[in-house]
């Protein structure tokens, strides 16, 4: 792809927008197929089992960091633009947002990126908790929730900058493709362990390849664009509360979180559609929906709290390591796995989100 043609021939802002739609559909493809959900491996390892949904989130996980460090080693890209490290991080935001973020994902039985997906595919139920979700983290980033998350924010941060945990601890150069390849290895045998097939641990590697597609041809288009881009890749948090506000306010540009979502979107309904997939679901009963909407809430205070979502600190942000993300990734486990022992004791056994 000849990108400074593309951005020629269409503008910046379009052009941000066409990578998010390319970033969505990779994305949107590859966790329908793979059924990645963080909260599902969750509430599995609290169950005591390294299953399938630990083995599918490993292998994301895994596949993100080899291919971002990969594609930053051979000159494609470069962590230190990435907006996660250009701004100040925040430990307290790190972990009340993400504990916040952990509970809620297991009340709405997903987090904000499966919400999305199952949303595509039928699922009534996450169409409304991804509402819900997406209106609260707009509250939470300018509304009336932004004050509270200021305050929570600003107790502890890591100064001008984030910090990167690699060059924190004064490791070489290569070990973040290092420490990639041992988690994809580790991945790679809980999978072979639980039988999962090819199939599904290369759509769940596809989920960690939309992460590198993202900050790839966001890096590229900040080198060429006359004014500043940001370089991000996947996430849910500001993007939700973006592509809402896109459809809401006449005067609201075309970015690459606009085109994101709905990527995410098509992707994920044409693959149920061709696969069969598509099923109308609603809410079980009242006390269902009413758990589901108080976790989405949690979820969108949360995710913007701490900068970012399961995916976008989990996957993208921990990709180029991050230490707020990786603090939050880790406060999120510890959130869903205490609410899933308190609250899911008697929930069905069936770990689909």
């Amino acid at each position: 792809m000849d990108i400074l043609a593309l951005v020629e021939r269409i503008g910046e802002s379009p052009a941000a927008a066409l990578f998010g739609l390319i970033t969505g559909l990779i994305f949107g493809v590859s966790a329908q197929r793979s059924q990645f959900c963080l909260r599902a491996a969750t509430v599995e390892f609290a169950r005591g089992k390294l299953g399938p949904k630990v083995a599918v989130w490993f292998l994301t996980l895994s596949t993100g960091i080899v291919w971002v460090q990969a594609a930053q080693m051979l000159g494609f890209f470069r962590g230190a633009d990435s907006r996660v490290m250009a701004v100040p991080g925040s430990w307290s935001g790190a972990i009340i947002g993400g504990t916040l973020f952990g509970i809620g994902m297991v009340l709405s039985r997903g987090c904000s990126g499966r919400l999305l997906v199952l949303a595509s595919t039928g699922n009534l139920r996450s169409v409304v908790s991804g509402l819900i979700f997406a209106v609260t983290a707009q509250m939470s980033l300018h509304g009336l929730l932004s004050p509270l998350r200021d305050r929570l924010a600003s107790l502890s941060i890591t100064g001008s900058e984030n910090v990167n945990l690699l060059h924190a601890l004064h490791l070489p150069d290569g070990t973040g493709l290092a420490l990639g390849l041992m988690f994809a290895a580790l991945a790679l045998y809980l999978a072979a362990k639980n039988q999962i097939g090819p199939k599904t641990w290369i759509f769940a590697s596809g989920v960690g390849f939309s992460v590198a597609v993202g900050w790839v041809l966001t890096w590229q288009l900040a080198q060429m664009a006359f004014d500043p881009v940001p370089v991000t890749s996947v996430t849910f948090s500001g993007p939700s509360a973006n592509t809402l506000m896109y459809f809401l306010d006449r005067n609201a540009i075309l970015e690459f979180d606009v085109g994101l979502v709905p990527g995410v979107v098509l992707g994920a309904f044409a693959a149920s559609m061709i696969n069969g997939e598509f099923r109308w679901q609603s809410f079980d009963s009242v006390p269902v929906m009413r758990r589901s909407m108080i976790g989405a809430v949690l979820m969108g205070f949360g995710a913007m709290l701490a900068g970012g979502c399961a995916i976008g600190n989990g996957v993208t942000n921990s990709s180029v390591f991050a230490a707020t993300a990786w603090l939050a990734l880790f406060c999120m486990w510890m959130g869903a796995i205490v609410t899933t022992l308190i609250v899911d004791r008697q929930a069905d056994p069936a770990l689909a989100c």
